[in-house]
């Protein structure tokens, strides 16, 4: 497994694979993996010849108060995961190398990024959407997979490839959860054993609101309420709980193809995101 930090390098590596008709799959993330992460892996080799991760966390998609500096780190054992799961390659950058001093260029998307974590998190699309352009740009990839659980993240960049004619494939994995429900999030780590506890009433509740939708349950207000109280009684603190058109997000109309209940909540200090997708012959 090769390792590398230099974009030029990187790229380099790429462009001679491509030379020999290799397919390149990327999977991006910030690091300190788990078996969601694991899971982009194996579908990137299902598609892919050669599979590339990355592992950057990215400045610019945190804001002033968020959790930087203290985001979970652990090259050696994330190295260690990479070559278990056949990974071909890791693109490890450094900030100076991804953002020059005076950078002054950054993209948006101004729709979908509008709502949900977008309007709680000021300039963290701009700053995703960045990255993963710049990550595009670096590994050249044919195919790029991301996870559901990060669902609004998933359609803009989705969005983003498709206005900006980036030649690469976005492939949208499931969100894979801890044998009790709790969505892996490299930030479970935060959690103390009583609130990773408590932090099931997420699942469970959209569980639950999985089962009334697909039942014809229509009361989406009602039933957005009764997540938010659930897991306000858990100890949590509510961010946001909305039902959502999934292909818009927008509130649904009479006949959406699917809908999408979204949910971020505080437990301590520690923010989780979760979701479901339902569609609309209640198939998920």
């Amino acid at each position: 497994m090769k390792i590398f930090s230099n974009i030029l390098d990187m790229q380099n590596y790429t462009l001679t694979l491509k030379r020999q008709g290799k397919r390149i799959g990327l999977v991006p993330t910030m690091g300190f993996l788990h078996e969601g992460h694991l899971s982009l892996v194996h579908e990137a080799a299902k598609h892919a010849d050669i599979v590339i991760l990355s592992i950057f966390v990215n400045p610019t998609q945190f804001g002033p108060n968020e959790d930087f500096d203290k985001y979970p780190r652990d090259f050696e054992r994330d190295r260690k995961l990479c070559e278990d799961n056949g990974v071909d390659a890791i693109f490890a950058p450094e900030v100076a190398d991804m953002y020059f001093k005076d950078c002054s260029t950054y993209i948006n998307e101004n729709k979908l990024s509008a709502g949900l974590c977008g309007a709680r998190r000021p300039g963290h699309f701009q700053g995703v959407c960045t990255v993963v352009a710049k990550l595009f740009n670096a590994v050249l990839p044919d195919i790029a997979v991301f996870g559901q659980k990060d669902a609004q993240q998933a359609l803009v960049l989705r969005r983003m490839v498709r206005d900006l004619n980036f030649p690469v494939k976005m492939l949208i994995a499931p969100i894979v959860r801890e044998s009790d429900g709790l969505a892996m999030s490299s930030r479970n780590k935060y959690l103390t054993e009583e609130q990773r506890r408590n932090a099931l009433a997420i699942s469970r509740t959209l569980f639950k609101a999985e089962n009334e939708l697909k039942a014809g349950r229509k009361d989406f207000d009602a039933i957005a309420g009764e997540i938010s109280a659930t897991i306000s009684a858990s100890g949590g603190r509510v961010d946001y709980v909305e039902i959502l058109d999934a292909d818009t997000l927008e509130l649904p109309n009479e006949t959406p193809r699917g809908l999408l209940v979204a949910v971020a909540a505080y437990y301590g200090a520690t923010r989780l995101i979760d979701n479901i997708i339902i569609t609309v012959d209640g198939q998920e």
